[in-house]
């Protein structure tokens, strides 16, 4: 974790530190080597959540675009007594959660159902596989809302089930990588289905930092998948076969995007 009490100050570590954790009240001491991002870690124990995963400088990084007040949130479900530190969360409730390492699908389910209106930004660059196979599919990406027919060839597959937006960071932290327009947007995968195809929003990081601190929620799901519905069904009526000439059809309106 990256904040502890310490002479009652939410505070980073520091070396030779010693706190409390603000999530269990144990207490913490500050770990401040060379390989490893300074953290505080409990004594005797791995972690007090079971949910925590060890932070890079990818998290370190992300989280440091956001407000310090905003970041390590404990959430605490009053009915269940459940606890868990939110990676960051704004006032108006919206949490985002940070992932490199692997998650079990049973683990991402409980997530999402314990932070409810949240968004996972998922680091793309873990396994070397995932940006080549998300490259192949250039030609269909683009910046704003658009349909992906076959996202399974596009993602990995422990996001595609998500019941809340998935966003993607191809980018690594290695500033003298060439530049790449694919590579340095964000993509967001969002819950649901169109007629089997998803649908996915490109925007760039600038615009994520700027957008997600100002809303109570970062997209307005339902109503993206309902107008594309409606896009979809229009685009059959308009298809309708013309009376009077056998196989005939209408002119197709070019699909919207957006």
């Amino acid at each position: 974790m990256r904040y502890a009490l310490a002479s009652g100050q939410r505070v980073e570590a520091y070396a030779g530190g010693r706190g409390i954790c603000r999530r269990c009240n144990g207490e913490v001491i500050a770990k401040c080597g060379t390989h490893r991002v300074s953290h505080w870690a409990h004594r005797g124990i791995r972690d007090c959540d079971s949910w925590a995963e060890k932070e890079t400088d990818w998290h370190r990084a992300w989280k440091n675009n956001f407000p310090a007040e905003c970041q390590e949130f404990i959430q605490h479900d009053e009915k269940s007594g459940e606890r868990h530190i939110a990676d960051v969360r704004f006032p108006h409730g919206l949490v985002i959660e940070f992932q490199h390492s692997h998650l079990k699908p049973l683990e991402r389910a409980a997530r999402e159902r314990f932070y409810g209106n949240m968004v996972w930004v998922v680091d793309g660059t873990r396994l070397q596989r995932d940006y080549p196979r998300f490259y192949r599919r250039k030609d269909d990406l683009r910046r704003g809302y658009f349909l992906l027919t076959f996202p399974d060839e596009c993602f990995p597959a422990m996001w595609l089930d998500s019941s809340v937006p998935v966003i993607f960071d191809f980018r690594d932290l290695d500033e003298s990588q060439s530049p790449d327009p694919f590579r340095d947007m964000l993509w967001c995968l969002l819950p649901g289905r169109v007629e089997g195809s998803a649908v996915v929003f490109g925007m760039s990081r600038e615009e994520f930092v700027k957008v997600a601190p100002s809303r109570p929620q970062l997209l307005a799901v339902q109503e993206i998948l309902e107008l594309f519905r409606e896009l979809r069904a229009a685009d059959a009526r308009e298809a309708r076969p013309f009376a009077g000439i056998p196989g005939g059809s209408g002119p197709r309106r070019r699909y919207a995007r957006f």
